[in-house]
């Protein structure tokens, strides 16, 4: 049987040094990057339709792509990566909407361009107002702690989107 003794206070370079980690598994970097992968899939969806959007995602992602320039239909199939049919149908609805206006290109008849109305661009601005409302919301739920772990994680996720 050992003796009871008092726990021994750390050294004042232990107390400030922070324990060094030890390197992960194939299997541990394995399942980060599947959890880490989910947990930002599930984020982005929530944020899309959890904020009681005023259009469906697939229709404000065209209002965004239309907000940093007019444009085909085509060219937005082509940068949505959908049918043009596909695209005929999301285009046709935000013109409906009045959202989106339609004019000839005036360098080719046959080609039609699209650009944003007054409308679309409040919509824009709204819909992101809720998505950051919601978002913000989510966020209160939380310690300070965990937000400042979030601004540390938000660095590194930034950080791995640029490379």
């Amino acid at each position: 049987m050992s003796p009871i003794t008092a726990p021994v206070a750390p050294s004042s370079t232990q107390a400030t040094r922070p324990p060094v980690p030890r390197p992960m598994t194939r299997a541990q970097r394995d399942r980060l990057t599947s959890d880490l992968r989910m947990a930002c899939m599930r984020i982005a969806r929530r944020v899309r339709l959890e904020s009681d959007a005023l259009v469906a995602p697939h229709q404000f992602s065209v209002l965004v792509r239309l907000e940093e320039r007019p444009s085909t239909p085509k060219d937005l199939a082509t940068i949505e990566k959908v049918s043009a049919p596909s695209m005929t149908r999301t285009v046709n609805a935000l013109v409906d909407l009045g959202l989106v206006a339609r004019a000839d290109d005036p360098t080719d008849g046959r080609q039609v361009i699209l650009s944003l109305t007054p409308a679309g661009r409040e919509t824009i601005k709204e819909t992101r107002r809720r998505r950051h409302q919601w978002f913000a919301s989510q966020l209160e739920t939380l310690t300070d702690d965990e937000r400042a772990l979030l601004v540390q994680a938000t660095a590194l996720l930034e950080r791995v989107a640029a490379e």
